[in-house]
């Protein structure tokens, strides 16, 4: 089992570039005409999408930042293949 450890402000930083270039690219990919997604599931998969990201941005254990970005990947991964994960449908 793995324990806390912690994120410092310089993890943090180091971290921030990237989990917000994931949330822009999944933002973005969720408006792609090619995802046969209504209106309103489309604004509801990307509040969906916002609030996991506003929760992860207040996280300081670093496993669960690892934890946010490779899930942020593979669902990205299968946004741009114009599948949506059936976690987030």
């Amino acid at each position: 089992m793995k324990g806390f450890i912690w994120a410092t402000a310089e993890d943090m930083a180091k971290n921030r570039g990237r989990v917000l270039s994931l949330y822009r690219e999944i933002l973005r990919s969720l408006n792609s005409p090619k995802l046969e997604l209504s209106l309103a599931a489309r604004l509801s998969k990307k509040a969906g999408a916002r609030a996991i990201f506003m929760l992860g941005c207040e996280e300081r254990s670093i496993h669960n930042i690892e934890d946010l970005i490779d899930t942020a990947e593979y669902a990205l991964c299968h946004l741009k293949e114009v599948k949506i994960p059936k976690h987030i449908q």
